[in-house]
């Protein structure tokens, strides 16, 4: 059975919460289709990035659009490059290295993590601050008063 079908317990259905597996990565999306039915998206960068999708997911997006309307293509695909960037970042597994760096509660070593989270937040920093002063140089536009939906109301 596919992640997030309704299974049958004799003539009742057991019904799961939706979650899209992508790659074996559980994905939850529950918090972004509360907060597209209400909330005003947050700032955005002056940088964009362009994409072409596979079909499936183009047609996958479009439906969301129809069903959420008071919301913008391009606020639903950043919402949802969000949940996928803050999945892929938990998934990243501890790789306990050599070095310890702490005890924890019953006296035993916590390790340094050598795998690839550390190195990723260290990136993610420094990218971080690098858009951070590119933004600044950039004439500022305030988007979280432009978009969702209230904006198009």
């Amino acid at each position: 059975m596919l992640p997030g079908a309704h299974a049958r317990l004799g003539s009742r259905p057991i019904i799961r919460t939706w979650t899209a597996w992508y790659g074996g990565v559980a994905v939850k999306f529950k918090t972004l289709l509360d907060r597209w039915r209400k909330d005003a998206a947050p700032a955005r960068t002056a940088t964009e990035y362009a994409v072409r999708l596979p079909l499936d997911d183009a047609s996958r997006l479009h439906a969301l659009l129809e069903l959420f309307p008071g919301w913008s293509v391009e606020e639903i695909i950043t919402d949802l490059l969000h949940a996928g960037l803050d999945e892929i970042a938990a998934a990243m597994p501890y790789e306990a290295g050599p070095k310890i760096i702490s005890r924890d509660d019953q006296g035993d070593p916590v390790y340094e993590d050598i795998g690839l989270t550390p190195r990723f937040v260290e990136l993610t920093r420094r990218f971080k601050r690098n858009l951070e002063s590119q933004d600044s140089r950039a004439p500022r536009e305030d988007h979280r008063s432009m978009s969702g939906p209230a904006a198009k109301a």
